[in-house]
């Protein structure tokens, strides 16, 4: 399966994901021993980003020539225990070609679930379709539900699957209450959108995921309860408004 990943397969590359998230790893051992607390992964950087260097089988470990410990560990928990703090892995790294790396945002999906989040590398783009209605119902839920702070829009193209238009919801609050407030607003406002067109939506509270960090990088909001409710500024006696400048 490593050997039908090259680049632009990313159906090969989504079924390596899956087979990782199944199966298990040896990791390698820096420091330590197994199941020991001083235990410590080895570490390496390709472009910028940090990896866990790992082999897929007791062979390839054989054939690597690590002569240092290693523990098994299954896909799900190495991606759970990596991916919060940006660290990837690397696969077989001594192989002819040099493996292949899984980012910490694959990873993610990894521990989170495949079929949950889209499939990368993203493009990401402000949404080029007119939804008038669609964001003039949303702005007026949105206003009446008291645990919205501000939304964002992004077109989202993932690697594989359909493009969809993602909603970026920054909340108050994220209990309970909220969430299920929240949950009937996008239900109320939904019906506004034209059949076929997928609609997803992101919390801008969650620092990991690659549509939210795009979308406070890129964008404004398009309904900020805040900016709305706030007074118009009036000018002091005797003299001119203040200037404004334009960012």
């Amino acid at each position: 399966m490593l050997r039908q990943v090259t680049p632009g397969r990313y159906d090969a590359y989504e079924a390596l994901l899956q087979a990782l998230a199944d199966d298990s790893v040896w990791m390698l051992l820096w420091h330590g021993r197994a199941g020991s607390p001083e235990a410590q992964y080895g570490n390496m950087e390709i472009d910028g980003l940090g990896y866990a260097p790992c082999v897929t089988s007791a062979q390839e470990l054989a054939v690597s020539g690590w002569t240092r410990a290693h523990e098994v560990v299954s896909g799900r928990d190495i991606a759970r225990a990596l991916y919060p703090d940006r660290w990837g892995i690397w696969l077989n790294p001594h192989a002819p070609g040099g493996g292949v790396g899984i980012p910490w945002l694959d990873l993610r999906r990894i521990a989170t679930g495949l079929d949950r989040m889209p499939a990368g590398p993203l493009r990401l783009s402000e949404p080029a379709i007119e939804l008038p209605q669609f964001y003039a119902q949303l702005t007026q839920n949105a206003h009446r539900t008291p645990a919205v702070r501000s939304l964002r829009r992004a077109w989202v193209q993932p690697a594989l699957g359909a493009p969809y238009l993602a909603i970026g919801l920054d909340l108050y609050d994220t209990g309970p209450a909220s969430v299920d407030s929240v949950r009937t607003m996008m239900g109320q406002s939904i019906a506004a959108v034209p059949d076929g067109l997928p609609v997803s939506t992101v919390a801008m509270s969650d620092e990991y995921d690659p549509v939210t960090m795009w979308l406070r990088a890129n964008t404004r909001p398009f309904y900020d309860r805040e900016a709305h409710a706030a007074p118009a500024p009036s000018p002091g006696y005797g003299y001119p408004p203040p200037a404004t400048r334009a960012y």
